[in-house]
């Protein structure tokens, strides 16, 4: 599932490439918007929310898509080469200058004023003007049993952090991801960082939680098959999370120790 700076980008890139532009051609690919036709409107912003994309229309209506995990947003000029295959793109929005083709994404078409039935359920926006941590943190305690790394996923505590993040923060704030959120021993600066480090990779291309952009080096845990950057101890990866939603998680046995149970 892609993280929030990920979604972020997306945004300023469609925002850039059809904001303040009329729509030549609206292509929705998917049955239940297949006879839908946005032609003639004037595309008003795209915002993130989360992981959610928000694109508004002069006319009411906002496109909310969502990437899942394979889902992709590509802005070019019209007429550009597709470098994705055209059977998984699932909406193609066109102007004068610019196409924006949504590949294997999730949609579909809301009312702007009926927004908040889609993503009013979420946590403050780490990347949002609705950040506040002292909102993410009264909700991630709420639920003190929950494990860390399961809280930090769940986005109706905090809206932004996907499977990289979570294997980072865990690191960064030396926990286990089976720690409950009871025993974490500080939990605001897990907050702190993780507003940090997505503002930090927001405009980067490759993400980056180590301070060291050399390649194999950028990320403390995540995807690591080898030793810790810190202590030299073999990383460990295992499945966590609910039964049909695990997702692979990674940390070092030492630096990480499991606290409260």
């Amino acid at each position: 599932m892609p993280e929030g700076d990920t979604v972020h980008h997306a945004a300023r890139q469609l925002d850039a490439g059809l904001s303040r532009q009329v729509l030549t051609k609206s292509d929705f690919r998917i049955p239940s918007l297949a006879t839908k036709d946005l032609t003639g409107a004037t595309v008003t912003e795209t915002v993130s929310r989360g992981k959610h994309l928000l694109t508004r229309f002069d006319n009411g209506v906002t496109l909310h898509t969502h990437l899942k995990m394979e889902g992709h947003w590509a802005v070019h000029p019209v007429g550009s080469r597709w470098r994705r295959p055209a059977h998984t793109a699932r909406v193609v929005l066109r102007t004068p200058t610019t196409e924006a083709v949504g590949f294997s994404v999730v949609m579909d078409l809301v009312r702007t004023e009926k927004e908040d039935e889609l993503v009013g359920h979420l946590g403050p926006d780490l990347l949002g003007p609705d950040w506040d941590p002292d909102l993410a943190l009264a909700n991630l305690r709420a639920r003190p049993d929950a494990p860390i790394g399961d809280a930090l996923l769940e986005q109706r505590n905090l809206a932004g952090v996907g499977n990289v993040y979570k294997s980072e923060l865990c690191f960064l704030g030396r926990v286990d991801p089976l720690t409950p959120v009871a025993a974490v021993p500080d939990l605001p600066l897990i907050v702190e960082k993780a507003k940090r480090l997505l503002e930090a990779n927001k405009d980067r291309v490759t993400r980056i939680t180590t301070a060291d952009s050399r390649r194999g080096q950028q990320l403390w845990v995540y995807g690591r098959r080898g030793p810790c950057l810190r202590c030299g101890t073999r990383i460990s990866k295992a499945d966590q999370g609910p039964t049909g939603q695990e997702r692979p998680t990674y940390w070092c046995p030492r630096c990480q120790p499991r606290l409260g149970g």
